[in-house]
């Protein structure tokens, strides 16, 4: 009777947390297949089965490449998080709490000052440099200091995100570049079409890194004499982590904009469904991630219809109250 009692509720929470998968996989292809249909411009199964020349060309051109940017981000992002949090030994760390966005905005604005014209594989350079330059002064500044508070960690990063975001806000309004740094500012996949998202696509290999190298950045959370016991080198490890966190936010800040939160939220999210593991964690993060971004990119698009909200602002509004109510709850359980 006794065993009974002590099995029955890891029963019921292996059932559930299948269902949340199941879930979250219906609601991707659903949300998927809904966003390649929805816009201002008459794009329907009909029309494309009757071939029609205009809805194809919107459907190839448009259609498609949001709803794979939207995809790719959401995807990078929650990985990217997942990465952070792990390697900063800190749930609340993400690419948006840590500098690494607000460093690669920091990099393209500089990049527009001192190559006046420079083309989009330059801003991406400068971009991932920058990111990778704030990340690593991040966590440095992270392995030093002794009172790693869990919410006092992320709130140092947003400070020094908001001291490196004045120094760009300052540069942009010397050098007349406030319009090109609202676009960076509030991520929006309004002007995705094909041509001009395609540097996504370079998230794809580093998304299977992340899955090869998982339970690696697990073992560095455990701390590096650990690591060491168990034969991960520690710094490459960590020195890894920071490039894929970088190359991944980097790409989306060129191509996107600032989209918040998602790398915060998502692990968090699964980490309570399904617990600490590796790769299968990291798939459902990934999931779930792209279930978020479509989901709010199509709350942009309908809010306001036919206009559109950049879903930077949706996040923001998301992002900070699941941030508000995940600290209260952490305090309450402490």
């Amino acid at each position: 009777m006794a065993q009974h009692e002590i099995d029955t509720p890891k029963s019921t929470s292996k059932i559930t947390a299948k269902h949340v998968r199941v879930f979250s996989i219906v609601t991707f292809i659903v949300m998927f297949v809904v966003s390649l249909f929805m816009g201002v411009l008459d794009v329907t199964p009909s029309l494309l089965m009757k071939m029609d020349g205009a809805a194809w060309h919107a459907f190839v051109y448009s259609r498609i490449p949001r709803v794979m940017a939207v995809v790719i981000t959401g995807i990078s992002l929650s990985v990217a998080g997942l990465i952070m949090q792990k390697i900063a030994q800190n749930r609340f760390v993400s690419p948006s709490t840590a500098v690494t966005m607000d460093a690669a905005r920091l990099g393209i604005i500089i990049s527009l000052i001192v190559f006046a014209g420079m083309g989009f594989v330059g801003r991406s350079v400068f971009a991932l440099v920058f990111a990778v330059i704030g990340t690593l002064v991040f966590m440095k500044l992270v392995n030093r200091i002794t009172f790693k508070n869990i919410v006092f960690v992320p709130l140092m990063g947003m400070m020094m995100g908001m001291v490196v975001d004045s120094i760009t806000t300052y540069l942009a309004m010397r050098f007349d570049l406030m319009q090109t740094l609202a676009g960076y500012m509030l991520g929006s996949f309004t002007f995705v079409m094909q041509g001009n998202y395609e540097l996504l696509y370079l998230s794809i290999p580093l998304l299977v890194l992340a899955y090869v190298y998982i339970s690696r950045f697990s073992i560095v959370a455990m701390g590096s004499d650990f690591a060491r016991n168990v034969g991960v080198n520690y710094e490459r490890t960590l020195l890894l982590g920071i490039l894929m966190v970088s190359l991944l936010s980097a790409s989306v800040v060129v191509t996107i904009g600032s989209v918040p939160f998602v790398g915060l939220m998502i692990p968090n999210i699964v980490t309570k469904v399904y617990g600490d593991g590796n790769q299968s964690v990291l798939i459902d993060t990934a999931l779930l991630g792209g279930n978020l971004l479509l989901i709010c990119d199509l709350i942009s698009r309908v809010v306001i219809y036919p206009y559109e909200v950049p879903i930077g602002l949706i996040l923001g509004v998301v992002g900070s109250i699941f941030f508000l109510v995940v600290l209260l709850r952490s305090r309450h359980e402490a």
